[in-house]
């Protein structure tokens, strides 16, 4: 029989744990506990926590997660867990039951999801333009080799250890509201089913280079594309004005914070949960008008990853340049940090 590394520890462990203390410590008998019903094939181990399965012909992760967890998509934490694929006959399977942390912790590092930044696509490409085929290409390779593009409010519930992510998880974000990413990438989008966030000032919507509401409202129709905040005017938030006073600055980022989350509202019926801070810049000031109307992430334009322990309110995007080969796109793409290394 094969057996995976983590399996393997596991089933020590659990072995461990079940071994009677000595005589002169023993506790009082505990109340029998109801036992579980047998599983479809070889049992190992089993606690509160854990079943450690051998695989049966036929078996998937997939299959697996939906028999002990009661949920075929759980298939992504116990491939993360054991560090393989997919099941294989014969083979002993650790299964995470509900409850195991989902932070996406091992020996190896912490899972970090990486959110890359776009802003505009055309024919020439420029620092913040990328081409239709360079921008193709990319989605292309993150499909080809194994990365899963899951929607920014999945990455919330990851950062409050709610739910686990693939480990190979990435976010899509997409800048200012230009016309490009309805008539580029929105079709790119939705060839590899991949979600995306639309981050729109929201002054800017209408003008001759930009996206209308229409074309909004049809790209949130498909089920790929959410539209969310990145301001009123594109002003940066967290540099004061010339002679502005302390009232009128905070007037200032209130205006610049409840202007698009409404209109955003008023116009596609949307609720604000993120917000892209112009420039990437963010102070107390900025992610207290945040909180206080319920966004509950910001995202600045720092690269990296976002482990489980990201501040919410700063979290890191990478942005794509149009001078990126691949190698370079590449290279972007951060799916583990060293614990203790953010």
């Amino acid at each position: 029989m094969r057996s995976s590394g983590a399996a393997l520890a596991l089933v020590a462990i659990l072995a461990g744990c079940a071994q009677a203390p000595q005589r002169d410590a023993l506790p009082p008998e505990p109340a029998a506990a109801p036992r579980r019903a047998a599983a479809p094939g070889p049992l190992i181990a089993q606690d509160d926590r854990y079943v450690v399965v051998v695989a049966q012909p036929g078996d998937t992760l997939a299959t697996l997660a939906q028999r002990w967890r009661g949920d075929a998509s759980a298939r992504d934490a116990i491939a993360r867990f054991n560090g393989v694929a997919e099941a294989r006959p014969g083979e002993a399977v650790a299964i995470p039951l509900k409850g195991a942390d989902p932070k996406g912790v091992t020996m190896a590092g912490a899972q970090a999801v990486t959110i890359l930044c776009y802003h505009r696509f055309g024919p020439k490409s420029s620092s913040l333009t990328v081409t239709p085929q360079a921008f193709e290409a990319q989605m292309a390779y993150l499909a080809r080799n194994g990365y899963s593009v899951v929607p920014l409010t999945r990455l919330a519930a990851f950062l409050e250890g709610r739910e686990a992510l693939p480990p190979k998880a990435v976010v899509i974000t997409i800048d200012d509201g230009y016309r490009s990413t309805w008539e580029v990438a929105w079709p790119v989008l939705r060839k590899h089913g991949f979600p995306a966030t639309v981050f729109l000032y929201t002054d800017f919507a209408g003008a001759p280079d930009a996206l209308t509401w229409a074309q909004m409202r049809e790209m949130i129709a498909g089920g790929l594309v959410e539209i969310q905040p990145h301001s009123k005017t594109h002003t940066n938030l967290a540099i004061r004005q010339p002679d502005e006073t302390d009232a009128r600055y905070r007037e200032r980022v209130r205006r610049e914070v409840e202007g698009p989350v409404e209109a955003i509202r008023a116009q596609l019926g949307s609720r604000s949960t993120a917000y892209a801070f112009p420039y990437g810049d963010v102070n107390d000031a900025v992610a207290g008008e945040l909180r206080a109307r319920g966004v509950a992430l910001g995202a600045t334009v720092t690269p990296g990853g976002n482990a489980f322990f990201a501040p919410p309110y700063m979290l890191r995007r990478t942005m794509v340049f149009g001078g990126d080969d691949l190698d370079a796109f590449r290279a972007k793409l951060v799916t583990t940090l060293p614990v203790g290394k953010p």
